[in-house]
């Protein structure tokens, strides 16, 4: 038996994404989500190959984040926001029609590492976390809460609620607003 023959490639696919989140300091439940591993494998792979690290990797406990407000919490992270939705829509991350698609997958999972990976090089100190942007995608493919829109201003990408009271603009066009 070959570790490349067929019928392992998936289990290999499914700990290297195990791997590649860990890297990126996810929590078990979002791991197990993503993956299909269980908690008791996602705990051995940390200790097997993360211990090998040289500074230790945290593992976040407790509830994922899930308050959506954090992403319109500041202009900071409006701005950040609206780069990792418009790079999580590049790589295909977010599903084509977003209401009700399932997300969570090793394929997605992929993509949404190199999204992150993505975001992190235009951003180095960006505040969003990556278990912020698996929320981030989550929140957008489901569409009840945010949504993709287009700056009332100018036309470019923002995160907004689903039913905003009034015209969305984007930092720079709120900024040129108040100063006219």
């Amino acid at each position: 038996m070959r570790i490349s023959d067929d019928r392992y490639s998936r289990e290999r696919l499914r700990m290297e994404l195990a791997l590649r989140f860990l890297r990126h300091e996810a929590r078990t439940q979002t791991i197990r989500a993503w993956t299909g591993l269980s908690d008791d494998r996602i705990r051995k792979l940390y200790r097997s190959y993360m211990s090998q690290v040289h500074r230790q990797l945290p593992r976040h406990r407790g509830k994922s984040p899930h308050q959506v407000a954090y992403f319109t919490r500041s202009q900071q992270l409006q701005q950040e926001s609206a780069v990792l939705a418009s790079v999580l829509s590049l790589l295909g991350v977010l599903p084509a029609q977003a209401a009700g698609s399932a997300l969570p997958g090793l394929m997605r999972g992929a993509l949404l590492c190199e999204a992150f990976e993505a975001y992190r090089a235009l951003i180095p100190a960006a505040q969003i976390s990556f278990e912020h942007a698996v929320f981030l995608a989550t929140a957008l493919t489901r569409g009840d809460q945010l949504r993709l829109g287009a700056c009332a201003g100018c036309g470019c990408v923002i995160v907004t609620e689903r039913f905003p009271a009034r015209d969305q603009r984007c930092h720079l066009c709120a900024g040129t607003a108040r100063s006219h």
